[in-house]
């Protein structure tokens, strides 16, 4: 037999960014559908960042490779959660092939370090949500998540009001990132150049 909610009123905080994000996808997906043509303007906000490199800054992106890049996420779990693409979407890591997935990891791989130096965190979580059901905000363009964690960076607002708490915004931690990424690069660029 359920009871009363333990957590109480959760309507009071609220995170509104992220339903906005989700509708807003929702609704383009639904344009797309009825229109049977490719959601304006590429269904991929990783795409048209990728199409966009003059916006990096803009669009918080850190490293621009020739092949994908490395952002800040816009809607980050927690501070300097990073995302990681290759510039052509793909649905599945399996429709990349062989030489793209290991450019996939090569940025996978400075996206930790990157976590890792500027934010000197205790852990980073790496994942991939690969299809809607996954968790896939973006099931057209695969990404890959570097999430820095710290011991008890979850706290009593997401248990008791469902809502995370980013205490930086996210262009002061992109210049944070551009700062380690101009002292690293010269190690890093040939690895990602190729």
């Amino acid at each position: 037999m359920a009871g009363p909610d333990p957590v109480g009123p959760a309507a009071l905080l609220q995170a509104p960014w992220r339903l906005d994000y989700l509708q807003a996808l929702s609704e383009s997906e639904r344009r797309a559908e009825a229109d049977k043509r490719p959601k304006a303007p590429s269904g991929s906000f990783l795409e048209d960042y990728w199409l966009a490199p003059a916006k990096d800054i803009d669009n918080h992106v850190i490293v621009r490779s020739p092949h994908g890049m490395v952002l800040l996420n816009a809607y980050p779990y927690s501070n300097g959660h990073l995302l990681v693409a290759l510039g052509e979407p793909r649905a599945r890591l399996l429709d990349y092939s062989a030489p793209q997935r290991r450019r996939l990891w090569m940025l996978t791989d400075l996206a930790t370090d990157l976590v890792e130096r500027t934010l000197e965190c205790q852990g980073v979580n790496i994942g991939i949500n690969q299809g809607r059901a996954a968790g896939a905000g973006v099931p057209g363009h695969l990404h890959v998540h570097a999430v820095p964690r710290w011991g008890g960076d979850t706290n009593f607002m997401g248990v008791v009001a469902r809502v995370r708490v980013i205490p930086s915004s996210l262009t002061a931690m992109r210049e944070r990132f551009a700062v380690t990424w101009a002292a690293v690069r010269p190690q890093w660029e040939s690895l990602i150049g190729e």
